[in-house]
């Protein structure tokens, strides 16, 4: 755990080898070696332990979670749509769910989608402050710019200081 914390992906990786020689069906270990994998680029190995704790949890959010994000980064594009596309499904009460799925439309250049998802995650989920910034910067993009600043003062209410802010309000005077 020390080693996640400081980041320390290969120590972090070697101690979870460990627990998995002795331990081969520990579902915490399993899931924080692909993570660490995911973090050592090391793609193919994550995938697995993600694979592996999905077949001894069936269902297991945070597994079918970080594989779906795991397919998208490693450009295995179809495979993550579909698996947060599944997920969202299964949970429909999850605004990380929905986050992950406008982050992932964002990328793509689905910013309409994105806008959606990211509101269904600020509707589930109204005290989370990146929610609001992400979608902010989708309506700016947008050139949506009432509800961007809608967003905008909807940040300043929940502690967001103006000068963290000032680079949208800035995009958004540029915007025509």
């Amino acid at each position: 755990g020390w080693n996640m914390q400081l980041e320390e992906w290969q120590n972090a990786k070697i101690e979870y080898d460990i627990v998995l020689r002795h331990e081969p069906n520990n579902i915490a270990a399993l899931y924080y070696r692909a993570y660490c994998n995911d973090r050592l680029g090391r793609y193919n190995f994550a995938r697995l332990d993600y694979q592996t704790v999905l077949t001894l949890v069936p269902g297991n959010f945070e597994a079918r979670l970080g594989l779906a994000l795991l397919n998208e980064k490693d450009q295995h594009l179809t495979e993550a749509y579909d698996g947060i596309n599944s997920l969202i499904e299964q949970y429909p009460d999850s605004a990380v769910a929905y986050a992950a799925r406008g982050g992932m439309e964002k990328e793509r250049g689905m910013l309409d989608l994105a806008v959606y998802d990211y509101g269904e995650a600020m509707r589930l989920d109204s005290t989370c402050q990146d929610y609001v910034v992400n979608h902010a910067d989708l309506l700016i993009s947008l050139g949506r710019k009432s509800e961007a600043y809608d967003d905008l003062r909807r940040l300043q209410t929940m502690g967001v200081k103006s000068g963290q802010l000032q680079d949208f309000f800035a995009r958004l005077r540029r915007k025509k």
